[in-house]
């Protein structure tokens, strides 16, 4: 199950206690303290990591808890400090303090990281506590509690192209065909209901990841439809390809269906209406597919291109106008 949003409760390992010892051997006198401070507590990070495609590992476990130091011990024994608790989390998760609402870290790439949460250190041992006037001491300090903390994790997934259009506009077909992605298709709209990923290959050294957003409907942005859900995952592409259907099966007009998507992106973030966008008529083999083309190009005054996924009619049109797009993003490559 794809889950983008998930808010969980953390805890870090407390820190051991320290150590009240005196050394007792046979012929040694006044053996003095020795007792050992506390380990530290383990602290709690979370981790991007390749591989990882969706916060659902964590919608099924809302407490996590760091283990605690272990107290010290006689003859200056230090107690051993826990290990940090690691999660995994897909690139591209921001992670928030859930109470304050202050992001944490924007964790954009494979290996970013970030402690949530720190381990309580560990207690002093009577040995630190020696001194000239002092030289029996008896008293040692706890460790540190762990921080706690409850956090809000939102996943944004990273993708140089985004596929964006109404639903049925054949953005999974596409996305099928371009790359090895296997995404639920069918003749009904809403097929999709979770953003897909596919990794699309130019040449040898050339490649980019497309991202296929569940269909966008009038009103999204304000929670209309399944498309408000997935706005989100839109905000990091740097290229859109608007994927725009001759003959909707709503029979809408497709050029005020172009309008409204565009009016959808700019209400979710302004920023997406100044991003970078191909305009692409699907389903060339539809008769109104090259008059829409035509009309398109003249309200936009710029090249709208015509593919049919089914056919491959264009698609190699299409990845060469988005490798020319993404050459000025050195990113993408």
């Amino acid at each position: 199950m794809f889950i983008d949003e998930v808010e969980i409760y953390v805890e870090a390992g407390k820190g051991g206690d320290g150590c009240v010892s005196f050394r007792r051997e046979k012929y040694v006198p006044r053996g003095g303290p020795d007792g050992g401070d506390g380990g530290d507590g383990g602290s709690i990070i979370v981790i991007a990591q390749q591989g990882v495609d969706s916060l659902s590992a964590l919608a099924h476990r809302k407490h996590w808890k760091a283990a605690s130091g272990q107290p010290g011990r006689g003859a200056n024994c230090h107690g051993a400090s826990a290990d940090d608790l690691l999660i995994p989390v897909p690139p591209g998760t921001v992670v928030a303090d859930a109470q304050r609402g202050h992001v944490l870290k924007d964790l954009a790439a494979d290996g970013d990281r970030v402690n949530v949460a720190q381990g309580g250190k560990g207690g002093k041992g009577n040995t630190r506590f020696k001194s000239a006037v002092n030289q029996a001491p008896r008293q040692s300090t706890p460790g540190d509690p762990g921080e706690v903390r409850t956090i809000h994790m939102e996943l944004k997934v990273i993708a140089d192209v985004g596929l964006v259009g109404k639903p049925n506009a054949g953005k999974s077909t596409l996305l099928s065909r371009l790359s090895r992605a296997r995404p639920e298709i069918a003749a009904y709209p809403f097929t999709t209901k979770y953003p897909n990923l596919g990794r699309v290959q130019i040449d040898r050294d050339h490649s980019f990841i497309l991202a296929d957003v569940p269909g966008l409907i009038e009103g999204a942005h304000a929670g209309v439809g399944l498309g408000h859900e997935f706005l989100r995952h839109i905000e990091r592409a740097g290229l859109l390809v608007h994927l725009v259907e001759p003959e909707p099966t709503d029979d809408t007009d497709p050029l005020s269906n172009y309008r409204a998507i565009r009016n959808e992106l700019e209400k979710h973030d302004e920023r997406l209406g100044h991003r970078p966008e191909i305009v692409t008529v699907t389903k060339a083999d539809l008769p109104a597919a090259a008059v829409v083309q035509r009309e398109l190009g003249e309200e936009l005054g710029r090249e709208v291109l015509l593919i049919s996924a089914v056919t491959g009619q264009g698609l190699n049109t299409l990845v060469g106008a988005i490798a020319r797009k993404l050459q000025g993003d050195p990113q993408a490559w």
